[in-house]
């Protein structure tokens, strides 16, 4: 909608009456939808006939004699009931009550489609979902609060975790790995909100990326040099933007034979290799006991002998942890944090330092940096929803109190790309990077064509 259009829809002489109750109904579902009537009864009869062992367990856990005993028990019910009824409906109602007491409601289909990357729920009666990098309005719909809230409660329970008045945030997990946020009046004023990130059962490879036009063949093959090197890399990007894909394809190029080491607030990572150890954060009890944090589990897999330390973000006091690690001989950690160029993610790693209460001078937090981090990936999400890796940035050294970066590949719009007819790409900037030499010793080489400026 144009500014004019704006200013136009609130002068006083629109005195348009708002619209009746019926007219305002939500889109999902229509008025006197006898269908939905129907639905209700039949679930209250069901949940009556089958008691408590409804929500004993989910779906997705081994319970398919559960499953086929509901959907027993519902072909039962629709038999008798009154209302005449089309095989379409039936088969709806069946749907929707399997999904209702077994699975996550009416975002278990919004769940079950791979289109589907991202689940948004802001509300009874607002649900949005992101396909192909784009946000959209569907039609799905909770009843009421409280419909949304047994759906958050019935999540919650099943990994141990609970939200409430009390502890109205929370992070979980769904038994596929799909990462979970609720938050819950009266801190959510407009309606519990419910986030879900969608956990892939196949998780993307290089050529994925090469064929979306994330990567271009040089930059990926500059990579897999760079972690087969040892290198140790920061992944910057903003929320959505795909820095756990990209540390997922990084850790993919990780040696077959190293112990690795991954730390994450929710697991994510799909690391092929055999020899990894997988860590996550807890949060703390009822009572406020039991917290284990990042930096607690980065402090302990240094007592892990581990050849790489993978983290899946920092964003706090365990930047320092995670710098000495990188600066103790854990050559080739890969970590993740929220920041909007390469320079700002320098700043933001010597903020998060400063918050483990130690009082270091810039200076020293700065060569700390210098001498532990080789590469900074910059990925954004653009307009037109597709991602890509912006920046590929050498962390070079220190001049006077500044600490100096040169690009070594940067996003050029009007550059080629591996993907026919898909706009701009990768191109290196013909700068060969510092630690070209010290890799040599891991076996592996820069060649100078991967430099040459020309995207192949």
């Amino acid at each position: 909608m144009s500014l004019s259009s704006r200013i136009g829809n609130n002068t006083p002489a629109d005195k348009t009456p708002a619209p009746a109750a019926e007219e305002r109904h939500r889109p999902g579902r229509p008025v006197n939808d006898q269908v939905y009537e129907v639905r209700q009864r039949i679930q209250r009869k069901l949940a009556d006939e089958l008691g408590p062992s409804l929500y004993a367990s989910g779906r997705g856990e081994g319970n398919e004699e559960l499953d086929a005993r509901v959907r027993e028990a519902l072909n039962d019910l629709l038999a008798r009931e009154e209302t005449p009824l089309s095989g379409a409906d039936r088969a709806r109602i069946v749907n929707e009550v399997v999904d209702e007491v077994l699975g996550h409601g009416p975002i278990e289909s919004l769940l079950r489609d791979h289109s589907v990357t991202e689940v948004m729920v802001n509300g009874p009666q607002s649900v949005y979902v992101e396909r192909f990098g784009r946000i959209e309005r569907v039609g799905a719909e909770f009843d009421d609060e409280a419909h949304l809230r047994r759906i958050i409660d019935r999540i919650c329970s099943r990994v141990g975790r609970r939200v409430d008045e009390a502890s109205p945030m929370v992070d979980a997990r769904l038994p596929d790995g799909s990462r979970v946020n609720a938050i819950v009046p009266p801190i959510a004023i407009d309606g519990s909100s419910l986030t879900i990130r969608k956990f892939s059962a196949v998780p993307l490879t290089v050529g994925d990326l090469l064929s979306y036009g994330t990567l271009t063949r040089p930059a990926a093959e500059f990579l897999d040099v760079c972690v087969r090197g040892r290198r140790n890399i920061l992944v910057s990007g903003g929320t959505g933007s795909g820095k756990t894909t990209i540390l997922n394809i990084l850790s993919g190029f990780i040696p077959v034979g190293e112990r690795v080491v991954t730390i994450e607030d929710a697991a994510e990572l799909q690391l092929d290799q055999e020899h990894v150890v997988r860590l996550e954060t807890r949060p703390a009890n009822s009572e406020g006991r039991g917290v284990v944090t990042t930096r607690d589990l980065v402090r302990n897999a240094l007592r892990m002998r581990p050849d790489r330390i993978v983290v899946g973000e920092v964003r706090d006091s365990a930047a320092l942890d995670m710098l000495q690690a990188m600066n103790t001989g854990h050559d080739g950690s890969l970590t993740t944090l929220h920041a909007n160029t390469p320079r700002d993610a320098l700043s933001r790693l010597e903020t998060m330092v400063l918050m483990a209460g130690l009082d270091l001078p810039s200076r020293a937090i700065r060569d700390q940096i210098v001498s532990a981090v080789d590469l900074i990936l910059q990925v954004g999400r653009y307009k037109d929803g597709t991602r890509k890796i912006s920046h590929i940035t050498e962390v070079v050294g220190m001049e006077s109190e500044v600490i100096t970066l040169q690009d070594l590949f940067l996003y050029d719009p009007s550059a080629g790309s591996d993907t026919p007819g898909a706009a701009g790409g990768l191109r290196s900037t013909g700068i060969r990077p510092q630690f070209a030499d010290a890799i040599t010793r891991y076996g592996v080489t820069l060649p100078p064509a991967m430099f040459s400026g020309r995207p192949r």
